[in-house]
């Protein structure tokens, strides 16, 4: 995935504020691109700064169109959000199916859809106006439709949330290639691990839990079920000083001596 090669467009938004909304929730997921179907001067620029906060570059750098099409001539292709079927459209695909797709067309390395200088092809993600959603005519502006579930009862989102859940799966799936499934965090090394199991055992070898020909087994128990764990380092320094201060008091209240 390519990020650099996704475009954002908003087309007729209403409220300046859910501009500067949609740039902090483009800022979040690392992509940068906005296109804007209106006139710049219908818009407040200090309510769109004042809710972008830090991403107020991207409003800046934004450009506007008269249309959809004029906005998306150059990307190779162009999904418009909607819960709404069309004939052009067919099925409407979830945001992780859109990002599986935006995902070889954006990235040159697939052999996708590449551009002359070989750098993919460009992905735009149309969202219509906060009242009325993309107008059927704008629809059939697009190549197909991206529907983001939400209840019957209460369907409509709010433009910058719209505009953040697809960032979002976009992001994820440039994640997923950087580091395998994505967890937060890089679990540990078996090595690393082994510090802790021994951390533990000696710590628990101080206050005579067990002697030293039981040592091996309970390593083992540790190792096993640590490393199924998954830990973190975070996780790992709080057990390492749980067990050592656990060590501590028991000498303390009790008058063991350490063993070294």
């Amino acid at each position: 995935m390519n990020l650099s090669n996704i475009v954002i467009v908003l087309s007729h938004p209403d409220e300046s504020r859910n501009i500067g909304a949609a740039c902090r929730a483009m800022a979040n997921n690392d992509i940068s691109e906005l296109r804007i179907v209106g006139n710049k001067a219908d818009y407040d620029i200090e309510h769109i700064h004042v809710l972008a906060i830090h991403a107020g570059p991207i409003f800046d750098k934004a450009k506007f169109y008269n249309s959809i099409t004029e906005a998306t001539s150059d990307c190779a292709i162009c999904a418009g959000t909607t819960r709404r079927r069309g004939k052009k459209r067919g099925k409407l695909l979830l945001p992780e199916e859109f990002a599986e797709m935006a995902d070889e067309i954006t990235d040159a390395s697939t052999g996708a859809t590449n551009d002359k200088a070989g750098n993919g092809g460009k992905v735009a993600v149309i969202f219509g106006n906060e009242r009325t959603g993309l107008t059927d005519p704008e629809l059939d502006e697009c190549n197909l439709g991206v529907t983001i579930p939400s209840s019957d009862d209460f369907g409509s989102l709010n433009l910058s949330h719209a505009v953040q859940i697809m960032c979002y799966h976009l992001f994820r799936r440039a994640l997923e290639q950087k580091k395998g499934q994505y967890r937060g965090y890089t679990p540990l090394t078996l090595e690393r691990i082994d510090k802790t199991v021994a951390n533990i055992t000696d710590n628990m070898q101080k206050i005579g839990f067990f002697k030293m020909p039981g040592r091996e087994d309970m390593e083992n128990f540790w190792r096993s079920i640590l490393s199924r764990a998954s830990l973190s380092e975070g996780e790992a320094q709080y057990l390492e000083k749980t067990f050592s201060k656990m060590a501590g008091l028991a000498s303390k209240n009790s008058g063991i001596t350490k063993v070294d």
